[in-house]
């Protein structure tokens, strides 16, 4: 069975109305007769930075447009900046940075050419300068009459985002912006995305990476076109109720194969050298693997469950919507 969207502690409040920069309810979107996005509803707030997980092909990318207003759903109604998402796409549109997955300037010309293109797109007075101010923003100081081709993918990643705030966007969307960069190159970008952030701009991310997802101010996991959960990271956590022990050892697959089949155990991870071991049932875990403990070359101990553990058991109690 489909997970339905656990409750989120009652300390979650809803950002005052003036706040809300998307509010949309039941949105719906299928294609080919396949529904890849399934009654959505939800609001992010200014200056926010929300986060989309999920598994590839749940609708995470599909989702973010509809929000925005670059996709008109099915059904369902909303509002994005104030602008009604079926109605006033156009005014929408013309006020969101779109920063997708495949790097899509132009590879033959240098990064101020680049910029100033975008500049000029925009109708923006002072091309030149806007593209030296994106430059000297992102610490492309030094490069920028390097071809977009040649450069790194954190290089590309850092020209891509100047290109889409130059117009001053009041929305912010990023699919996946950091897949293939090295770990400095997206510690880098982050901070400047909570900067923006910081400024009043408003920033959709999606991303499967844990440790992006702990920057955001709220998350949002979306599994086959379902929104099961959404909130702070502790919010989410919480949510998930789940109870975990931690056990390492030299030799655990072994074990995780045995846990697995071992009622009371909800979820089983490997994490390096150890595993989580969780339930939802306090008591029944730990008589679960009280058989367990006594095991040579074991060290048990009670932990907190993380964010990931969160994800697997969504993920684990989601039904995909292609099979």
């Amino acid at each position: 069975m489909t997970a339905a969207a656990p409750a989120l502690p009652e300390s979650a409040e809803a950002p005052p109305a003036r706040d809300i920069v998307i509010d949309v309810h039941e949105l719906t979107k299928s294609f080919n007769g396949r529904t890849v996005v399934d009654h959505v509803s939800m609001q992010v707030g200014k200056g926010r930075i929300h986060g989309f997980l999920g598994p590839n092909g749940s609708g995470k990318t599909t989702t973010i447009r509809l929000l925005c207003g670059l996709l008109t759903p099915d059904s369902g109604t909303g509002t994005c900046l104030g602008f009604d998402i079926l109605t006033e796409s156009d005014r929408i549109r013309r006020r969101v940075g779109y920063m997708t997955q495949r790097f899509s300037l132009y590879q033959d010309l240098s990064i101020r050419e680049n910029l100033e293109f975008v500049a000029r797109i925009y109708n923006l007075p002072d091309p030149r300068g806007k593209a030296q101010g994106a430059i000297d923003r992102l610490g492309l100081k030094g490069r920028e009459n390097q071809l977009a081709g040649n450069l790194s993918g954190g290089w590309k990643q850092r020209l891509a985002l100047g290109a889409c705030i130059l117009p001053q966007p009041a929305l912010l969307l990023l699919d996946e912006p950091t897949a293939g960069v090295d770990p400095q190159a997206r510690r880098e970008f982050w901070s400047e995305i909570h900067a923006l952030a910081a400024e009043g701009l408003s920033v959709l991310v999606s991303t499967h990476y844990m440790d992006e997802a702990e920057r955001c101010h709220e998350i949002a996991y979306i599994a086959y076109g379902k929104l099961l959960v959404t909130g702070t990271v502790d919010e989410v956590i919480a949510a998930s109720h789940l109870y975990t022990w931690t056990v390492t050892g030299a030799d655990i697959h072994p074990l995780q194969m045995e846990l697995e089949k071992t009622g009371g155990i909800d979820m089983v991870a490997p994490f390096g050298t150890s595993l989580h071991v969780s339930g939802r049932d306090e008591t029944a875990l730990e008589a679960a693997i009280a058989p367990f403990r006594s095991r040579a070359g074991l060290t048990w101990q009670k932990g907190e469950p993380t964010l990931e553990d969160a994800f697997i058991d969504l993920m684990k109690r989601s039904e995909d919507n292609f099979r």
